[in-house]
């Protein structure tokens, strides 16, 4: 059964929600970032960077830091960026992009829910970021990053959707990238009810994006749990902000890898070495993707390969080891290229979901990097068949859309 509530959402009017709305701030290059806050003063960035401009500066990821966080915040509310609803109401989000469109709901998800297993995780977490985004849940006292979790599809949920889509939306604008973003409220008590019972019908949801934001705001209300005497359960700190969609809605595309050397090998030394686990075809193309599974796509010195997985190399039947993202990691990376921590070896970058400037060909060509590697994206079945077996995938197995914007609705922890 999984639980999920309406709350009171901090949103920026109707007329000022295209320029508060922005992409994640971890998205934007350096380069963008001062662009947007220098130009964009209503920007929610500028609540993350409440000093820019400022010679005196707080250290990142300090309390320091985040108070000033949070007196940005009140500052916009001051000024009226951002106002708090009345009522408690569950959100509808509609994003189109690039021919695909996402609708969902912005709602709480029930922390217990994390821990008893209803919501499925298939990513490992570490502790030391999920403590730093604890400290900055509770000094900030707001969420304004949803989860990104999907639900099996329903009819139930979809009649009630259907019926707000009809209506003229609270928002309707266009973002820089093409991308156009609608809004509803759903604050009526019978609809709210009939979202609710049908989510208490799932068994499961599954984290899609956002594994550290959920594991960080698990350990703060069970944090706050123990400091309130009073505590009843029904606390804002006892759910975390989600946007929930269909499963047939889910947009889960690669993440590729680029390594900046051969490991001291040569490229025929290196390329002798592949034939232990892969069946390896140099191809006469100018771009190349894998048409199937446990097929790799491998750019080198201006040729592209196609790298088939060797039968026996790999466990087939295992959720994880089975994956494409795995067998390039235990059978090319760490035994061929010395790779042993995709998390922390500095010579490879990835490269996640639309590759369409060819970035990974342009980085090696360039001379940036050595050798580059196209995967198949994870299925939604395969991540679910993980996440069931209680198993993780490699650091960076998924990129996965839609990319809901920062700011369109903020989640008062305390309130």
């Amino acid at each position: 059964m999984a639980r999920i509530i309406p709350f009171k959402a901090f949103r920026p009017p109707r007329k000022m929600v295209h320029l508060v709305a922005s992409r994640s701030f971890v998205s934007y290059s350096r380069s963008g970032l001062n662009h947007k806050l220098s130009t964009n003063p209503y920007s929610f960035i500028n609540i993350i960077n409440p000093e820019f401009g400022s010679k005196k500066r707080t250290k990142p990821n300090t309390v320091n830091r985040f108070k000033q966080v949070k007196k940005k915040f009140q500052e916009f509310i001051d000024q009226g960026i951002f106002k708090q609803d009345d009522s408690d109401s569950f959100y509808i989000y509609r994003q189109n992009y690039l021919g695909k469109s996402y609708t969902g709901i912005i709602a709480g998800a029930s922390i217990d829910d994390y821990e008893n297993g209803t919501i499925k995780k298939h990513e490992h977490t570490i502790l030391k970021r999920e403590v730093v985004f604890k400290n900055y849940l509770e000094m900030t006292d707001m969420n304004a990053e949803p989860v990104l979790m999907t639900y099996p599809d329903s009819n139930s949920v979809k009649i009630v959707i259907d019926k707000y889509l009809s209506q003229t939306p609270e928002y309707d604008f266009m973002s820089a990238n093409s991308a156009s973003h609608e809004f509803w409220k759903i604050d009526d008590s019978a609809d709210i009810s009939l979202i609710t019972e049908a989510f208490n019908g799932f068994d499961a949801l599954y984290i899609a994006d956002g594994h550290h934001r959920c594991a960080s705001s698990n350990l703060l209300g069970h944090e706050l749990r123990r400091k309130n005497p009073n505590h009843t359960g029904t606390e804002k700190y006892n759910y975390l902000m989600s946007f929930l969609i269909p499963e047939s809605q889910l947009n889960i595309l690669e993440f590729n890898r680029v390594v900046e050397d051969l490991n001291n090998l040569t490229d025929d030394e290196y390329l002798e070495k592949l034939n232990d686990f892969f069946i390896v075809q140099k191809l006469n193309v100018s771009n190349f993707k894998p048409k199937s599974y446990n097929q790799i796509g491998m750019y080198l010195s201006g040729c592209w390969y196609a790298l088939d997985a060797k039968i026996g190399t790999f466990d087939q039947n295992h959720p994880v080891e089975r994956l494409d993202v795995s067998i390039l990691s235990q059978n090319l990376l760490e035994p061929i290229l010395g790779i042993k921590d995709l998390r922390t070896d500095k010579r490879v970058q990835f490269i996640g979901g639309r590759n369409e400037d060819n970035i990974l060909t342009k980085l090696i060509d360039r001379g940036k990097m050595k050798v580059g590697f196209v995967l198949h994206p994870v299925t939604l079945d395969q991540l679910k068949n993980v996440a069931d077996m209680h198993q993780y995938m490699p650091p960076k197995s998924t990129y996965i859309e839609p990319k809901i914007r920062s700011g369109l609705a903020i989640y008062k922890i305390s309130d």
